[in-house]
């Protein structure tokens, strides 16, 4: 770091992506992408976008709020886009933690970096035993609450009730971060009609393919999404550019592509996860488009290295509570056969 960054930030620690290598002979199966390309629908509205690139995206993005309401069935004021989901929960600890905010303790990383980038009084909630949310830990706290339901790395999901209670027993807002909800869980977006204090976001990045375009979006209380493009407004009024906003339109448009693609990749799922647990390995109930697994034959950290030196990427985290599983990204059919039998050799050798 130089002499003239801020002192503000001198103890920040940023977000440490997956892998992305340049090398292409890796089977990718550590950062969650989807398996599958952009629809052609999709593609051919973002090459009509093309020709218009000499002028500004509209900052309202209102034919895409205008289909965006006719999926989601909500108001078009109770939803606003954003580059990629990061970037509305960034805006939600910006707007919302003054009173500090709290979530697991084993969750999605970024909500550290962005408790600390706010210098947020931080509660960080540990899991249960079997890594599963108890919601009753919620309850009553009356600060910013950010879940990401189902959970990441582990795949595990609270049921809707549960997050109804934790909404309705708290005078702060909650924000549910549903990244991966298209791959078999129950969205709390029905509820935001019902309560005035929740945020429900979502990602094009997972089940529609769309993770190289970054857009993702928030539904929520039309006052919330005022306050939320308040905060837009002043740091980047541009910033969903005009391809991914007319590839956004695209996958809404086909989005029975999208819908098809996620029940092949439940399907995956499934098999990966009977597959796994015949070879041995615990593997935790997903509900998102990966599994979290481990195995009392071979270290987590050695099982990742020796699973790359064979050409396939999973990815490893160091936290010690987590640090013998490995989260596998569900890829093609094909991509999980090659890293089941590099596994079986890789067990092999250990023996």
């Amino acid at each position: 770091m130089s002499k003239f960054l801020s002192k503000n930030y001198l103890g920040l620690k940023p977000y440490t992506p997956g892998e992305q290598p340049k090398d292409i002979r890796y089977i990718k199966l550590n950062t969650n992408e989807s398996p599958f390309p952009p629809s052609k629908k999709t593609i051919s509205f973002g090459k009509k976008a093309l020709k218009k690139l000499n002028l500004y995206s509209d900052p309202e993005m209102r034919y895409l709020r205008d289909k965006a309401q006719e999926v989601f069935n909500i108001d078009k004021d109770e939803i606003m886009f954003t580059n990629g989901s990061d970037e509305i929960l960034n805006f939600a600890f910006a707007c919302y933690g003054d009173k500090g905010v709290a979530y697991p303790q084993i969750s999605y990383g970024f909500y550290t970096v962005f408790a600390s980038l706010y210098n947020l009084d931080k509660t960080e909630i540990p899991l249960k035993e079997d890594f599963s949310i108890d919601y009753k830990d919620y309850l009553n706290l009356n600060k910013l609450i950010v879940i990401a339901n189902p959970n990441a790395p582990t795949g595990i999901i609270m049921p809707l009730w549960q997050i109804e209670e934790i909404v309705k027993n708290n005078d702060s807002v909650v924000v549910i971060d549903e990244a991966y909800i298209d791959f078999g869980g129950e969205s709390a977006i029905s509820l935001v009609k019902k309560y005035k204090n929740l945020i429900v976001t979502q990602t094009f990045s997972k089940s529609r393919s769309l993770a190289g375009a970054r857009l993702g979006f928030g539904v929520a209380d039309k006052e919330l999404i005022k306050d939320l493009n308040t905060m837009r407004y002043s740091t980047n009024p541009y910033n969903v550019n005009s391809t991914t906003l007319a590839m956004g339109f695209g996958a809404l448009e086909d989005n029975n592509y999208y819908l098809n693609n996620c029940k092949t990749i439940i399907a995956n799922r499934d098999y990966l996860t009977k597959k796994l647990q015949e070879l041995g390995f615990l593997v935790l109930p997903s509900k998102a488009n990966f599994v979290f697994a481990k195995t009392d034959k071979i270290g987590g950290e050695e099982l990742y290295l020796k699973l790359k030196s064979k050409g396939v990427l999973v990815r490893h985290f160091t936290t010690d509570s987590i640090k013998e599983y490995n989260r596998i990204t569900i890829g093609t059919k094909k991509q999980l056969d090659i890293l089941l039998n590099c596994i079986k050799q890789i067990l092999g050798e250990t023996l």
